[in-house]
């Protein structure tokens, strides 16, 4: 398989995205998951930007990576400064990273009205800049910033800026749609013809601002890119980056590159929920390959031809990413999408099976009070236990008492929440405060059970969403709740309906509780 290099830019292009924000340590994680992973490069922010960066790069020199280099990255020299005397050029060297990837304007539009310098002063800038770096022993990439709008433009000059990085002793030709308005199509045919003008390997690096950053990274690749960049789950400046969970995957899977070590591709769906854990990022469901709903069905005609072929509905095996096949069940998914969850449960059970038919109307006449369940699979999974005779409470509720202040002033006040439960014979009786009366029946109810399920500690509410079912009845309107809860290995989603909200929450927070101990007591030997 001929090999396509992998540089995830997570940690530098990322963090550009509106409400991304890490730590040193949060980075330090990052860094750990995507060697495991095992891209090629990790682009790992710029130093002379902040004194966060120089702390990051001077703590991860005590990092052993398996498979990744660490990336510095910066610009080429200012304009009239010698590049010796260049902050950001020093502040690069005492990164210590091997590779630095330097970035550098390529279209004149940028010189003339941005740098405000020459377009001969600007090839000076990237001559003198990669040079500098590669007589300190560096391995350079350049990224040509703007280069397809540059190309498109003057395309003599386009070539002429990459003619200096690629003399100057540049390893890799980094191909930037930075503002991400390059249509797939004209990004590959200006690749192919830059391939045959060059001897330095290319690469792409692509901005998703029409949508177009993914088709546009896996079209330069088969017109001749070798190297590709991006960010792991695609988030980054304005619309984000090219997503390289769904490109390494589509290179490796569909088009016969290899990027990753084979035997790492079912990791790539733990290491995207992993990352959007550390990062506080709501994984979007629809994401490709690794989303929650990126295997899933719900449409009786859908879900009967995946049970008896999954190439009728799904392109690959969800297994093969480490993924899975999630049959949504609802009126519109009939008895076949519900017997595949109950046999997931109890295998001997049939589709004329009594439990079955039992099973189906439980959820009708929940759906018909307000429950949802096709995005709600935990609550599911409890459900159908019960309805099979095979779920044993994990603990009782003797009572719970909310305490609320609201001053007139307007000033916020912590809830309080008091919950007496009942494991066995034995009871508990807690009280916590929280950001609300929801948040503190939540910190209350898991610190009274932590005394008897110590993995509790580790599980959190990611999401919380309240809808009004029916907005005529006023405050009498039944509301259904939706909670998102994480224990950082996997992602569940809860569902709870009463015309109380503090009853509809009672309810999805238990069925979260009870899917994590159930969950736990499976992995029991």
């Amino acid at each position: 398989m001929e090999r396509v290099e992998i540089l995830d830019s997570t940690l530098r292009d990322g963090v550009q995205g509106e409400g991304i924000y890490y730590s040193v340590e949060d980075k330090i994680n990052v860094v750990r998951a995507l060697d495991e992973i095992g891209v090629d490069y990790i682009e790992a922010g710029n130093p002379s930007s902040n004194p966060k960066d120089m702390e990051f790069f001077e703590r991860v020199k005590a990092l052993r990576l398996q498979y990744a280099q660490l990336v510095a990255f910066g610009s080429t020299r200012k304009a009239g400064v010698a590049v010796e005397e260049d902050a950001g050029c020093r502040a690069l060297i005492l990164a210590g990273t091997e590779v630095v990837t330097i970035f550098g304007k390529s279209w004149g539009f940028h010189v003339r009205e941005v740098l405000h310098t020459t377009p001969e002063e600007n090839l000076k800038m990237i001559s003198d800049t990669v040079s500098y770096f590669v007589t300190h022993g560096k391995t350079v990439f350049f990224d040509a910033e703007h280069f397809f709008d540059g190309y498109r433009e003057d395309p003599a000059y386009a070539m002429q800026c990459l003619g200096a990085a690629a003399t100057a002793g540049a390893a890799r030709l980094i191909l930037c749609d930075t503002n991400g308005g390059t249509f797939p199509d004209a990004a590959a045919k200006a690749v192919a013809q830059v391939k045959e003008r060059v001897s330095v390997p290319l690469g792409v690096h692509a901005h998703d601002d029409m949508g177009c950053a993914v088709a546009l990274s896996l079209q330069a690749v088969q017109a001749g890119a070798r190297q590709v960049q991006g960010t792991f789950l695609g988030f980054g400046e304005r619309c984000g980056n090219a997503n390289l969970s769904a490109i390494i995957p589509s290179l490796q899977m569909k088009l016969g590159y290899r990027c990753i070590p084979e035997e790492n591709l079912p990791q790539l769906t733990h290491t995207a929920r992993y990352l959007a854990e550390v990062t506080n990022y709501i994984l979007p469901g629809g994401l490709p390959y690794v989303g929650r709903s990126a295997f899933a069905h719900k449409a009786g005609m859908h879900v009967d031809g995946v049970m008896k072929n999954s190439r009728s509905f799904e392109h690959i095996s969800p297994e093969a990413v480490g993924n899975r096949r999630n049959v949504l069940l609802s009126e519109v998914s009939g008895r076949t999408a519900l017997l595949k969850r109950i046999q997931a449960i109890d295998p001997t059970q049939t589709k004329d099976s009594p439990a079955v038919r039992k099973a189906l109307e439980a959820v009708k006449e929940l759906e018909y009070r307000g429950y949802q369940f096709e995005s709600a699979g935990a609550s599911m999974e409890i459900l159908l236990h019960k309805q099979l005779g095979l779920f044993t409470p994990f603990f009782e509720l003797e009572h719970f008492k909310i305490i609320g202040e609201q001053f007139a002033s307007g000033e916020e006040q912590p809830a309080a929440a008091m919950i007496k439960v009942r494991v066995d014979h034995r009871e508990e009786i807690t009280a916590a405060e929280g950001a609300g009366p929801v948040n503190a029946l939540d910190q209350a109810l898991r610190k009274a059970l932590e005394v008897f399920y110590p993995s509790l500690a580790e599980v959190r509410l990611i999401d919380y969403k309240v809808r009004v079912m029916e907005p005529r009845d006023a405050t009498a309107a039944i509301v259904r709740v939706l909670i998102e809860s994480t224990d950082g290995r996997q992602v569940w989603t809860t569902v709870g309906a009463s015309q109380d909200i503090i009853q509809a929450s009672w309810l999805a927070l238990v069925d979260s509780i009870e899917y994590k101990l159930l969950q736990d007591s499976k992995r029991m030997p």
